[in-house]
């Protein structure tokens, strides 16, 4: 499960005569943040993760939880009434939260654990990489962006923000269906609870 937030911030460069070809980055923060549980038997983690974990909605919690935000820094020089994206700096901060056992499980218990927990990090880290994978397409979509205007770029700075949005939602769907497949009844998520709650 994932959350996302996008915002970007736009900074008209300072009107030069030499402009240079527009430029992209893309800067990357990840954290992780735990939260513990506790049990004797697979069903009581699965239940101590269902009364603590990230929140999904109003009612339900999930077993971890990729949350991000993205920002785009856009900077715009104007020539003989062309504006161009002179920059695209962007930043990705991905926020991991995950379970963690907060006693000393059995030896049997601790190696389903494992396992589960290995599944569970596989998943979250693919909703990861999809994320980095959103700010690649977007650099890449708005590098060269030039255009005809008016002394405040507004129309280049709007164009920018649509290829933006754009980008955002169609990786959106990519996590989405990622989603879709991984929780459906039968998969992957349903084999690694009963991995964890079935000896």
């Amino acid at each position: 499960m994932r959350l996302a937030v996008l915002a970007y911030l736009a900074a008209v460069g300072s009107l030069c005569s030499l402009t240079p070809a527009a430029s992209a980055g893309t800067k990357l923060l990840v954290k992780t943040r735990t939260y513990d549980i506790a049990g004797t038997t697979g069903a009581a983690l699965v239940e101590a993760m269902d009364r603590k974990g990230p929140k999904h909605g109003f009612m339900t919690r999930a077993i971890a939880d990729t949350a991000y935000t993205v920002n785009w820094d856009l900077a715009m020089s104007r020539t003989d009434g062309v504006c161009h994206l002179r920059q695209a700096d962007g930043v990705l901060d991905l926020t991991y939260t995950y379970p963690r056992l907060a006693q000393p499980a059995s030896a049997a218990l601790e190696r389903r654990w494992k396992r589960f927990f290995a599944g569970v990090r596989a998943h979250e880290e693919t909703h990861g990489r999809i994320a980095r994978r959103m700010m690649q397409a977007t650099a890449k979509a708005v590098r060269g962006l030039k255009r005809a205007d008016n002394w405040f770029c507004t129309g280049t700075r709007h164009e920018a923000r649509r290829r933006i949005n754009a980008i955002y939602a169609e990786y959106e769907a990519k996590q989405n269906a990622f989603d879709a497949r991984e929780h459906r009844d039968g998969g992957h998520v349903e084999h690694l609870v009963d991995g964890l709650t079935k000896p």
